[in-house]
């Protein structure tokens, strides 16, 4: 990932039983920062609300005042310590945001189910 250079932005959401913003894609601009960030993210005890981390992606994160640029493809990945509490509503919003990822900047991407979330 070059994120020293720009090429490269990370954004990152933790949730549980609540939806919580760590940072924006856009806030750090050097790999040494992003990686002092991310290991101080702390587990979050609770419910898996999937469904509500992935339209919180959607609606907070992929965004222009976020740091999204509409003109590069998006990459998002979900890392759980459980199953999603809300299968089927899990569902719907991995298709809402599959779809979304698929018509950025005109180029279709992958999805990548892992399985059970």
């Amino acid at each position: 990932m070059d994120v020293n250079g720009g090429y490269t932005r990370v954004g990152v959401v933790t949730y549980s039983s609540a939806v919580a913003q760590s940072f924006n894609l856009n806030q750090y601009s050097s790999t040494d920062s992003l990686q002092r960030a991310i290991s101080s993210l702390a587990f979050q005890g609770g419910s898996t609300i999937t469904s509500a981390a992935l339209l919180y992606v959607i609606g907070k994160i992929l965004v222009r005042d976020a740091g999204d640029r509409s003109s590069v493809p998006n990459v998002v990945v979900v890392l759980t310590d459980g199953r999603s509490n809300n299968p089927s509503a899990t569902a719907v919003s991995i298709a809402v945001l599959s779809e979304g990822l698929k018509t950025r900047a005109g180029k279709p991407i992958g999805f990548f189910w892992g399985g059970e979330f």
